[in-house]
């Protein structure tokens, strides 16, 4: 494993440890889902923005630009999530380290199942992962930093 990669895991875990949530509702996934959507907008970024609690998708909206294929990716990142309990992209680099990819061999479907940065778990103390944020349309490593900017600065603000 490179020393880079090794780096950019701690970086994803330490983001993990630190971005919990002390509560998720309705009223905080609105919150969050439009922080997103104004960073986006703000930048001109073609995504999608999803967030779900269980199997309720709390916000949804799709910014000039995005297609149906990013609501695809983020029902493909968001069950990596929930399977394994860790952001996508930290799926993803853990999988690239040790040179595997998700697939038959780890018991996955690749068309139902993205290793893929974007899609973080919403952590609650006490709860575990509770939900999802996510996005798509941009590399997955931007897609990734977006995700991880506004839940820094929407935990910030609480």
């Amino acid at each position: 494993m490179s020393d880079d990669l090794d780096k950019l895991i701690a970086t994803i875990e330490e983001q993990e440890r630190r971005l919990v949530f002390p509560r998720f509702d309705e009223t905080d996934a609105w919150a969050l889902g439009c922080l997103l959507v104004d960073l986006a907008t703000d930048r001109a970024l073609p995504v999608a923005v999803d967030i779900r609690r269980g199997e309720q998708q709390l916000f949804h909206a799709a910014l000039p630009g995005a297609s149906a294929d990013n609501d695809a990716w983020i029902a493909r990142k968001v069950r990596v999530v929930y399977r394994y309990a860790a952001s996508s992209y930290l799926v993803g680099r853990r999988l690239a380290a040790k040179g595997q990819s998700l697939g038959p061999e780890m018991g996955v479907d690749p068309a139902q199942f993205a290793a893929h940065g974007g899609a973080f778990p919403v952590r609650v103390p006490g709860a575990g992962v509770i939900g999802v944020v996510t996005v798509s349309g941009l590399p997955q490593a931007d897609d990734h930093a977006l995700v991880v900017e506004a839940i820094d600065s929407f935990l910030a603000a609480d």
